[in-house]
This record gives C-alpha cells, structure tokens and sequence, in this order.
C-alpha cells in the first residue's frame, strides 16, 4: 500500500535545511504534500514562494494557503481545530507520516492523524552544524552569509545588480576589475568596445540597438553564476545615452529593457584618455554627454549614487555604494 507524508512551514525563504528535509521526507513515501503557509504583510510574498516550492519539487504536491489564520496556539483556543480544518482541505486522503524538524510536529501529527517522523538532529538540540542551525530568519537577516546554502530562486531573489554608469573615460572597467579582482564579483564586461574594436566602421542605429541587446544578453547568461552582487560594466540606459548623443534620438527598446537594482553614476572628473575606440575629447562634448548620461537615469526612474574623486577615493566609494567597505564580502 502506498505511503502518504505531510509537511508545512512558511518556508520564508527556502533554504538548504527546508530542501533537506523535504527531500529526506521524500523518500520515505510514496505521495508527498508541502502546504505553503503566508500571510498578506509576509516581507516575502506568499505566492512567491509558492511558486519557488513547486519549481524546485516537481513530485511533490505543493499548495498554498494564504487566509489570516492564528500562527500560534495561545493565539487561539481553537488554533488546533482551524489548522485540522487547512490540513484537510490541503490532504483530503489519510496521512501515513507527518514530517517536521521542530517539536510542533508531535501535535501536529497527533491533531491530524499519521506517524510523527522527526527528521534531523535540530528536534532534540543535537545538531551545531551550519545546516541544522540555518534559520529562515538568519538568512533573512543576512543572505549573503548563508549564500551556499541558498536555492538558485532564492539567490536570484535577494542578489543585486549594480551597473556602472558613465561616460567614457570615468574608470568603469578599471572599477570593475579591481572588484573582481578583490572580492571576487562577477562582472559582465562591455560589449560594446568588443563590437567596437571588431566594427570599426562609424555607429548606427542597427549597431547600437545590437549593442544593447548583447549587453542584455550577457547579464542574462551571466547571472546565475554570481554571488550576492552581479557588476554590469554598462547597461542599455548607457546605450540609450550612446543613441541621444550620437544620432539625437533615445530608442525606446533601450529604453524599456530591464533595470539593474542600482546605478553608479561616474562623474567625468578623470583625465579623458584616447584608447582608441573613444570619442569626445572635447570638454564641452563630454559636459553635453554627461549631462544626458545623467537624465537617462532621471527619465528611467532608477536609483542611484554618484561617484567621484580619484584613485583609491573612487574605488572607496564605490565599494561604499555597494557595502563592500570594513572587510563585508559580495
């Protein structure tokens, strides 16, 4: 005959010690139910947790609940009824085992029907290591300290991405390559001096719109392979920019494309320096160019910090934009 298992919790996020029991939970029988419980002012929506849940346990049913129900039993003097009443609506059939990795599953189990299983050591306090005392709260708190034992959704969910914004000659590659080269960042260089250096016939629309859509691109492909912080040398806005002081005209498509977290406007207070695929020396040009670099920001409503100064005092304000300074990792 085959086994029937139930677990719930708010799985707020999900992390390594959740997957853990789930999969162990799995295992051990034949059908498995995870309800998902949330409420409306939860930091992280319920509905998408949810949706995490399913993604990463395709065999299993995942459901959701979402009504304000008492989260507590000295809430409530009928807190066991109201929840026997969600169990059953979740897991109509007859439950074999009840899972949890906390005591509330004795009761649980007893309310309901089915076997207590107490899967790991955190139950009876035996467990120090980093998995048994990995709390929803303590990642919460602070996720790039538990990034490892993080899902891929929700390291997608609390990694930030940072662009460089800038005009030419403001230290953006260089900024870029001292961060991954002190603390280990992801960046996704520029396509746009690659196309440039292959393409040396002068920038069209068509060139530029590729540009943008490359850089895109590249994020896309790159990202998943970060940690808490992703470096975008460039975007599309800068693109965009690109457009308006080349051609006079700002596409849309660019303009639409998705946003990084947040912009790191560099002021052009560095010495311009001809690399060979660089445009405006002259200071007036690059004033008019700076300027629209700036409003692009303004136009796409995206947040962001200037940056200035130079040497050692940029790259410590950038490390300070991206909480990097006394010794935070990415």
């Amino acid at each position: 005959m085959s086994k029937r298992g139930f677990l719930l919790g708010k799985f707020m996020p999900p992390h390594a010690g959740h997957i853990a029991l789930i999969e162990a939970a799995r295992v051990l029988v034949d059908e498995l139910t995870v309800l998902v419980c949330w409420l409306p002012d939860d930091s992280i929506p319920g509905e998408q947790r949810l949706a995490w849940m399913r993604q990463m346990f395709p065999d299993c049913r995942v459901v959701g609940h979402g009504a304000v129900v008492p989260q507590e039993p000295q809430e409530s003097a009928d807190f066991w009824p109201i929840w026997r009443g969600i169990v059953a609506e979740s897991h109509p059939e007859p439950i074999d085992y009840v899972f949890a990795g906390e005591a509330y599953g004795a009761e649980l189990a007893q309310t309901v029907g089915g076997v207590f299983v107490p899967l790991g050591g955190r139950i009876l306090g035996m467990a120090e290591d980093r998995l048994s005392r990995l709390s929803a709260s303590a990642v919460r708190a602070d996720p790039p300290t538990h990034w490892d034992l993080l899902p891929a959704p929700v390291q997608a969910h609390y990694r930030k991405r940072i662009c460089l914004h800038g005009t030419e000659s403001t230290g953006k590659s260089t900024l870029a390559a001292h961060l991954a080269a002190e603390h280990g960042i992801i960046t996704v260089p520029e396509y746009g001096r690659s196309h440039c250096e292959v393409h040396t016939a002068p920038l069209t629309m068509h060139d530029l719109l590729l540009i943008g859509r490359a850089q895109q691109a590249m994020a896309q492909a790159t990202e998943r392979w970060a940690g808490p912080v992703l470096l975008l040398d460039t975007d599309a806005l800068m693109t965009a920019a690109w457009c308006e002081m080349l051609l006079g005209e700002r596409p849309d498509e660019l303009m639409q494309m998705p946003k990084a977290d947040h912009y790191l406007l560099m002021e052009p207070d560095l010495p311009w320096v001809d690399d060979g695929t660089r445009y405006f020396a002259d200071p007036d040009e690059r004033h008019r160019f700076a300027k629209i670099a700036e409003q692009v920001l303004l136009d796409a409503h995206v947040p962001f910090t200037r940056i200035a100064g130079q040497g050692q005092e940029r790259l410590d304000a950038v490390k300070r934009a991206i909480g990097l300074m006394d010794g935070e990792n990415a």
